[in-house]
Order: C-alpha cells, then sequence, then structure tokens
C-alpha cells in the first residue's frame, strides 16, 4: 500500500511543522512538540486480524483498542558529528498484528517532533505513518490508511523535553493534513521492543504540604517513567532519576487533574528522588514506576559456576546486556550515543549470541552500519571502530549463518578497506589517517586514549586494520570471490610486515604503541593531537598483535604482557580483546579465571547494573549500564566450553570443555534448534545433551 504521511494543520499549528535533523543540532528553534493522532474503525464483521504498518518522526507510541502495540521508529544509525546536519537516506517503520475483540479498532498515536538525545534523526518535519489490511471473519479483507479523515491535535502540556504543564488548556481534535513522503519508510527488520510495567510505589501529598520521597530500585532498568496522578489540587512535582547516586535526568511537572503519564523519552532508571507540593485543598495520590523496555527476549541461555561471585557477574551481565537491548544494541541507555560505537555493539553482539541467541537486532546494527559506510565513503568517526565492523559482521554470519548478510555488506566492505589503503604511507603503514580512536577509556600522561596521538593510537589502529583484512579475506571466501580474498590477503601480507619492521623493538621484545614522527597539521583536531616525543609500550597493542597473529610466537608476547604491570591497565571494553587473545592463543587455563576476577569487587559493590569502567577516570562520574561491559557473558562459557563454529549457523560445532578449576559448571549455548547444554563436575566426565539437527564433534 502507499504510505500516507499526515501532521497538524500549518495554519492551525504554524510553529510545530518543521524541526532540526539530530540531537546534537545547537540551532534554534528546535520546535519541540508531542501530538496526539486518533481514528477509529468499524466493520460489519468482526476481525480476524490486523496487520499494521506504521513510522513516525521523532518518536511514537501507538495503542490500538487502548493496548500498547510499539514504541518506534528504530534508530536509522548515524555516526558521530559527521553527515548528521542532513537526514540519513534511510528511515524505518515497524509491522505488527494484532487480533482485536470485536469489529472495531481505535487508534490512538503520541507523536514526539524534535530530536533530543544524540541517537535520534528527524528528515525534519513532524509525520506520522500507518497503513494495514484487515481480515473479517466472514473472509472479506478491508485496507486502512492515515489520511483526512484522522483526528489530531498538539498537547500544549509537553511543553518542553523534560516538563510537563498540565495547567495548560487542551485543545479540541481536529482533522489531520496529508503531507509530503520525505521519509519512504523501510521496513526494519526487527520486531518493536516489548514493555512491562514494573515497580510501582504509591505516596499521598496531603493537603498545602511538601514532601519528599525516595525509592531504590534493586536493578538499572531501561524505560519510561510513568506516573499515575489523582488529584483535584495543583501539584507541582520534581523527579530526578539516577542509577546509583548521581542524578542524571530531571524532569518537572505541574498536575492540576488526574493524569496519566509517561516520559516522550527513555530513561535508565535505579531510583527515583521525587519532590513534591500540593498547593489545594484535597489530598493528591501518585504512584510511581517504570515502563521497562527492550527487545523481546525469548529465551536465555545459562552459564554458572561453583564460584557464586562470578555468578553474580555473569548475572548482571546478562541484566545489563538486555537493557541495552533496544532498537539497536546501544552502549548505555544513559547515554543513548549513535551507531558509531561498533566496538561496543560488537561485544555486545558476541555477549547476546553465548546468552540470549537472537542475533536479529546485531545484524540489523550491521547493516546499518554499512549505510554509514556508504554515506561517508568509507570513513567513520572511530577509525578502529570501522575495521570491528568488518569482524562484526563476520561473526554475526558465522553465529546466524545468513549469507545474505555478507552480500548485502559486500560493496560497503569493499569501500572501507580501500579507504584504509588510501591512508599508508610509503612504510606501508596507516600514518594519515581522520584519527586514531577509539583505543580504550584510559588516560596516559594526561593523555586520553580515547583520542590519542599518533604515538598512542597508530600501532593499535594498524594491528586493527590487519584484523579487519584478515577478517574480510575470510568473508569474500565465504562470498566465493576468490580474487578480492587475494587482493586483501596480500595487503594483510605487506602491512604484518611494515608493523613488525618499523612498530616492533626487538631489544624489549615489545610492540610500542606508534611513530614519534609529526603529523600533518591539516589533520590536527581535539580529536587529533599533535604528536608526542614519548615512546610508549603498552598492553593494548601488544594483546591485539597476539590476538592477530601478528607476532611469530604470540602466545608468548601474550604471556609477558599479561604478566608485565608496567606496561599499564585497562578498561571492560578492550578486556574482551584480551580475554579474547587468552582464548585463541590457548591460555585459558593460567589467565582467564584471573581476569574475570575484575569485574567481582566493582559488582560486589554495586550489583545494580555493570559500572563504564574498572579505574576512574579523574572525576567523570561512571555509570551503572553499560551493557558492553560485560564481556564474561561470552568469554566464561567460550573458555568453559572449548566452543568452535564449524559451519556458519552452528549446525555443526567442536566442543572442547574445560572446567577450568571450577569444582563444577554448568554452560549452555544456544542454538538454532534449541540449547546445547554441557555439565562439569570435577573428577566426573562432561555430559553433552544437545537439540536434534546439531551435530557435535
Amino acid at each position: 500500500m502507499k504510505q500516507n504521511w499526515i501532521w497538524l494543520d500549518p495554519i492551525r499549528y504554524p510553529d510545530a511543522q518543521t524541526t532540526v535533523i539530530n540531537g546534537w543540532c545547537d540551532k534554534e528553534p528546535h520546535h519541540y512538540a508531542v501530538c496526539e493522532f486518533v481514528k477509529g474503525y468499524s466493520f460489519t464483521a468482526k476481525i480476524r486480524k490486523a496487520t499494521l504498518t506504521y513510522s513516525g518522526d521523532t518518536e511514537f507510541r501507538l495503542y490500538c483498542n487502548g493496548g500498547f502495540v510499539a514504541t518506534g521508529p528504530a534508530n536509522p544509525g548515524g555516526d558521530f558529528y559527521i553527515s548528521n546536519e542532513v537526514p540519513w537516506p534511510t528511515h524505518y517503520s515497524f509491522t505488527s498484528e494484532v487480533f482485536p475483540a470485536g469489529n472495531t479498532l481505535d487508534f490512538h498515536a503520541w507523536v514526539k517532533m524534535m530530536p533530543v538525545r544524540i541517537n535520534e534523526f528527524s528528515m525534519g518535519h513532524g509525520g506520522f505513518m500507518l497503513y494495514g489490511t484487515v481480515e473479517l471473519e466472514d473472509g472479506r479483507v478491508e485496507e486502512i490508511t492515515t489520511d483526512a479523515t484522522w483526528l489530531c491535535r498538539k498537547n500544549h502540556a509537553y511543553t518542553a523535553p523534560d516538563y510537563y504543564d498540565g495547567t495548560q488548556p487542551a485543545d479540541d481534535f481536529a482533522p489531520a493534513v496529508e503531507i509530503d513522503n520525505r521519509w519512504h519508510s523501510t521496513p526494519a527488520p526487527i520486531p518493536p521492543r516489548m514493555e512491562q510495567d514494573i515497580l510501582p510505589n504509591t505516596f499521598t501529598v496531603a493537603p498545602h504540604s511538601k514532601g519528599e520521597w525516595d525509592f531504590e530500585y534493586p536493578l538499572v532498568y531501561s524505560g519510561f517513567i510513568h506516573l499515575k496522578v489523582r488529584t483535584e489540587s495543583k501539584v507541582e512535582m520534581t523527579l530526578q532519576c539516577y542509577e546509583t547516586e548521581v542524578i542524571q535526568a530531571t524532569e518537572q511537572y505541574v498536575f492540576v487533574r488526574d493524569t496519566e503519564y509517561i516520559s516522550p523519552g527513555i530513561r535508565s532508571v535505579g531510583g527515583y528522588h521525587v519532590l513534591a507540593e500540593n498547593t489545594g485543598d484535597t489530598s493528591a495520590t501518585v504512584t510511581l514506576s517504570v515502563v521497562e523496555t527492550h527487545f523481546p527476549v525469548t529465551r536465555c541461555a545459562m552459564t554458572t559456576t561453583s564460584d557464586e561471585d562470578l555468578n553474580l557477574v555473569l548475572d548482571v551481565c546478562r541484566h545489563s546486556l538486555k537493557e541495552c537491548m533496544q532498537m539497536f544494541e546501544s552502549e548505555s541507555v544513559l547515554h543513548c550515543e549513535p551507531m558509531a560505537c561498533t566496538g561496543d555493539y560488537y561485544v555486545e553482539m558476541m555477549m547476546t549470541a553465548l546468552s540470549y541467541g537472537d542475533l536479529r537486532l546485531a545484524e540489523f546494527d550491521v547493516l546499518r552500519t554499512a549505510d554509514i559506510l556508504r554515506v561517508k565513503k568509507g570513513e567513520m568517526f572511530h577509525a578502529t571502530y570501522s575495521m570491528i565492523w568488518v569482524m562484526m559482521l563476520y561473526h554475526a554470519y558465522l553465529f546466524a549463518g545468513h549469507n545474505e548478510l555478507l552480500t548485502k555488506c559486500e560493496d560497503a566492505l569493499e569501500l572501507l578497506l580501500d579507504t584504509f589503503h588510501g591512508y599508508l604511507d610509503e612504510k606501508g603503514l596507516v600514518e594519515n589517517p581522520p584519527s586514531y580512536m577509539f583505543v580504550d577509556w584510559v588516560t596516559v600522561d594526561d593523555i586520553s586514549l580515547h583520542h590519542p596521538p599518533k604515538a598512542l593510537g597508530q600501532t593499535f589502529l594498524n594491528l586493527f586494520y590487519y584484523g579487519g583484512l584478515i577478517y574480510g579475506v575470510k568473508i569474500y571466501e565465504a562470498l566465493g570471490d576468490a580474487a578480492k580474498a587475494e587482493r586483501y590477503r596480500t595487503r594483510a601480507a605487506a602491512l604484518k610486515n611494515a608493523i613488525n619492521t618499523h612498530l616492533y623493538d626487538p631489544e624489549k621484545e615489545l610492540y610500542f604503541e606508534g611513530l614519534n614522527t609529526p603529523t600533518r597539521e591539516d589533520l590536527v583536531s581535539w580529536w587529533m593531537p599533535q604528536n608526542v616525543d614519548k615512546r610508549y609500550y603498552r598492553r593494548h597493542s601488544n594483546v591485539l598483535a597476539a590476538l592477530f597473529g601478528v607476532h611469530d610466537n604470540p602466545a608468548d608476547l601474550l604471556t609477558r604482557t599479561l604478566e608485565d604491570d608496567s606496561l599499564g591497565y585497562f578498561q571492560p571494553y578492550f578486556a574482551h580483546f584480551v580475554l579474547e587473545a587468552v582464548r585463541v592463543n590457548g591460555l585459558t587455563h593460567p589467565f582467564t579465571r584471573r581476569l574475570l576476577e575484575d569485574w567481582k569487587e566493582p559488582i560486589r559493590s554495586c550489583p545494580k547494573g555493570l559500572p563504564e569502567g574498572f579505574y576512574k577516570q579523574s572525576d567523570y562520574p561512571f555509570d551503572h549500564s553499560h551493557g558492553w561491559g560485560g564481556t564474561p557473558l561470552y568469554a566464561l562459557p567460550m573458555a568453559l566450553s572449548g566452543l568452535e563454529i564449524l559451519e556458519p549457523g552452528m549446525t555443526r560445532i567442536r566442543l572442547n570443555p574445560d572446567l577450568l578449576g571450577f569444582a563444577s559448571a554448568t554452560v549452555e549455548i544456544p542454538v538454532p534448534t534449541g540449547v546445547v547444554r554441557i555439565e562439569m563436575q570435577e573428577g566426573k566426565a562432561p555430559v553433552i545433551t544437545a537439540p536434534e539437527g546439531i551435530v557435535i564433534e
């Protein structure tokens, strides 16, 4: 069916038509608005099923017959800063089936216009669209669509993103206006998020009084603030939302009548602090809860060991990962960063593969990142993350087995690898990239490794480029393109030689982090500091050299690197690559359990969610909703099971169970037809059970 988009009448609402493109923009006016759309349909026969496709700009909630249908739309992606001054080329819709009891469909949609968070994008104009088919029990099929018969109004109470003023008068509903289709929405290959209202607390504000209330929750949840207010008095409220202690969001409200309020934007909620004042003559009652929302989870594989502290770590990792599974694998619901955080989403994908086992969201992330690469001609804001995208693409294929994912990304992959080839200098090294970021959330000599100079980032980026090349070879081999596989194999061999020639210190038997040659002045920026004179030896590049096999004796290099504390520390993000290097080099026994100890104390001290780091960075307040910090959820079951995927899609796997010194352990591995279960106990042979259709060696 044709997409009919509707919006408010421009004569009635001239200031609620256009808006900024993205949440980074600081131009005025933004034209923030929350609008309502309603429509009722009545049919002469009972409805068997209605199939609905719908979308909105910028964010919406859709109800049918009083029941929740979905929030949306699916985020188009977007890079940091780069090209965010124009609309992204792809907009997405969702499709849902509803099964009403009776012969009516009554729709109510709340549509927010204006990006608020940095992961939100707009086409620059408000809009809402719905169309669908209604199958009736008498066999007829009716079509429905948004048009001028739908009614709408601007809800003036939503005066700003964090302010609700219930004293504002409500407009009457009036006919919507059909508008040009700027969006041309593409169906998202994922279902909409699920919702559940959790942890309600009720308090009463007495007449002519003030009060304060604190509601601490056991975990950090991703969701919407939900208020049910019963009042005949004027009640002014301030709600402060926090994860642990630091206030991270504040909303203000004025209520003068019975009201149900759901925040237009998602929050990371570990608790609420509420201040309320009732200036009227009657009591007011408020019920406060969280509308928890995340990608639908239908199964969960569990790994447990005889170490209860480690089991708690896994539980928190699992919960934080689920709360970060939104309309993409969000790095943190508090930060709500865009698709540019590829390294974070790669780690979360690997965690998902060994826990929830549903890679639809991760595969969609891969496709949307390919769009970024096309728009940006192969250059992303985080240079290392673009190379990690290649690893993400290959591992998504390896776990899920969808060859079409490789086919859809083939052009973006070639564009990316060839763009990096253009950064090489006469030595054969990446010398003039747009940046060397991101390395790790670590500071060295007051220099942040978020955006390091060449001396602290060059080797790291070259090694990830090498990793991108060797994974590119695997992808082109899977695609049957021998010529491109050979092209990138040849480039990888040349890069490996250049790294070992120019970035390795044979006396120390270590890789240093980069050359001390000056950075070209035209490249210098806040994100690319001018180079420094000092030579640095750290764990980061040496771990990657072992992980990707650039060193001739990677196990020896990795052992020396991890035993040498002078090489500095790393944070949970990079710990994923450390644990992977340990696994692929056969060093799980001496190192896996020792490395996992780093998670115990932070989670023991705050088991509500995953901290952003092991070590504080100056006065930066860590949050506790970073799913990518939970790589034990992937690393431990991989180490215990010895899993190798022999055929993409996991229909044929190899297992080499190892207790790693635990008294007992149970590992569950999601596969397409169920779960492979490994039960291990000290002194006994492992017991392995698997669903039909899975071949185990």
